[in-house]
């Protein structure tokens, strides 16, 4: 790895016309945005389906598109959409993304595009090449026939077969508009940084296509559940629900379903940050109906056999261990042993008094450093929240004198000389906006996942200050 830096902006997050950002022209404007500053790397979060609380960490799909990312205004270009259709789908604002709307029109809006599509052997031809992609094609089609039933519910196999193409032609679009616009960034020297939930949804066509490789009881359902312990985040720690993998099961045909899924992601990324790595040393469990996270315990993971593995199917992308949380030894020297950089917060490391490995100068070289992540308050709302003594210490630290609200540039000039060899800011400390653009609160259920910003807002962003900073801190 070398002394780079980048910008943390989902793809919904994204400035234009429709209700949510897209694979459009906005994203190869924010490409040429983030060359002229200097930055190397965009990291987007989960590319599926989010789930009824608008998450992209519970999906109907690991391998999945999200369909509101489809560009419309490319579909009107290929003489799938009219002029009035596409009118008719312009947003009511441009600040939040509307997933109301999108939930109740976008489908049947690229349901009627599907039905215009004159080169159905190409889409055919693309998906039937795509295992994982032909299932959650038939999966979303059984799930409308089925009511939008949990798989477990379902009361007939018989499915729509438009819908079923529909959902071939969204998940083609997709994954060619997105790869139109990664060639633009690689062109342009700029490298994707893509993110992969560990688990996945219950409800999905993963568990549903691959049911042997889940810890599931012989009536289907979840013997054990994912979750974390209590944290700084949660006191009853936080019950995510997901199925367990059955690592005894995986290990037996050499983890072949990760493989395929890194492979995957592999081809759509320049590296690939996983989510909650601390679990493939040993993971938090609990029995499946227990009310909190708190009744569960931790079960030994698949370790370094299962590492090598996915180090064989990522290729050239790199692999980031998101090793925050409850980290113990064993998992420090997991993370050491596979040579995958680890994650640091500056928020984490002032959030008590004494040291923290969170405080730049701890950060060692094979490291990727954050102001905050996508669950972090933003870098303004962190300082404004932050105990007055330990304001005062944190500003200190960074060397800054005068007003504290003017610290943000402090700290990220403290994490930029860091010897990490990756900074990473949201794209929120750009801007220095407050708690009221925060993307995600964990624990809390509604409100998360709407801060949009405008092309006005990303224009008035400091280009020249940022570029400055790349330069003089060797990170271009």
């Amino acid at each position: 790895m070398e002394r780079k830096s980048g910008v943390l902006m989902h793809i919904s997050s994204l400035f234009g016309e429709f209700s949510i950002g897209s694979f459009g022209e906005e994203a190869k404007q924010f490409i040429d945005f983030l060359k002229e500053c200097g930055f190397t790397y965009w990291q987007v979060l989960p590319f599926c389906m989010a789930d009824a609380y608008n998450s992209p960490y519970q999906s109907y799909s690991a391998f999945g598109g999200n369909p509101y990312f489809v560009d419309l205004s490319i579909l009107h270009k290929k003489g799938l959409l009219t002029r009035e259709e596409l009118e008719s789908a312009k947003q009511k604002t441009p600040y939040v993304t509307e997933y109301e709307r999108l939930w109740e029109e976008r489908f049947l809006l690229l349901k009627t595009a599907a039905e215009r599509v004159k080169n159905r052997d190409v889409i055919e031809t693309y998906i039937a090449k795509n295992p994982h992609l032909q299932d959650f094609c038939r999966f979303m089609a059984l799930k409308e026939a089925n009511h939008h039933l949990p798989w477990n519910e379902w009361k007939t196999e018989a499915f729509d077969a438009d819908i079923f193409f529909a959902w071939k032609m969204i998940q083609y679009e997709f994954f060619t508009q997105w790869e139109t616009v990664k060639t633009y960034a690689n062109e342009k020297g700029v490298k994707i940084i893509g993110d992969i939930p560990i688990y996945v949804s219950y409800d999905s066509c993963d568990v549903w296509a691959n049911k042997d490789q889940f810890q599931l009881a012989e009536d289907g359902r979840p013997t054990l559940v994912a979750g974390v312990p209590p944290d700084y985040f949660s006191a009853d720690g936080q019950l995510w629900g997901n199925p367990l993998y059955d690592w005894d099961v995986m290990k037996q045909d050499g983890y072949r379903w990760w493989q395929e899924r890194i492979s995957h992601m592999a081809r759509l990324f320049d590296a690939i940050r996983i989510d909650h790595f601390r679990a493939f040393e040993s993971y938090w469990a609990v029995p499946f109906g227990a009310k909190t996270a708190k009744e569960g315990s931790w079960k030994d993971g698949p370790r370094m056999e299962f590492i090598r593995a996915i180090r064989e199917a990522a290729g050239g992308s790199q692999i980031i261990a998101e090793d925050l949380g409850d980290i113990t030894p064993k998992v420090h020297q997991l993370v050491k042993d596979s040579t995958f950089p680890g994650m640091r917060v500056f928020q984490f490391g002032f959030l008590s008094e004494g040291d923290s490995l969170h405080k730049p100068h701890h950060y060692p070289k094979n490291s990727v450093a954050y102001t905050g992540t996508h669950d972090n308050n933003t870098l303004l709302g962190y300082l404004w929240e932050l105990p007055e003594h330990l304001k005062k210490e944190m500003l200190a630290y960074c060397g800054h004198e005068g007003d504290w609200g003017n610290g943000c540039r402090s700290i990220i000039r403290t994490v930029y000389q860091s010897h990490a060899d990756w900074v990473i800011l949201p794209i929120q400390d750009l801007l220095f906006y407050g708690s009221d653009t925060r993307l995600n609160t964990p624990g809390k259920a509604e409100g998360n996942w709407q801060f949009r910003i405008t092309k006005e807002q990303l224009n008035s962003i400091d280009k020249d200050y940022f570029r400055e900073l790349n330069i003089r801190y060797s990170r271009m």
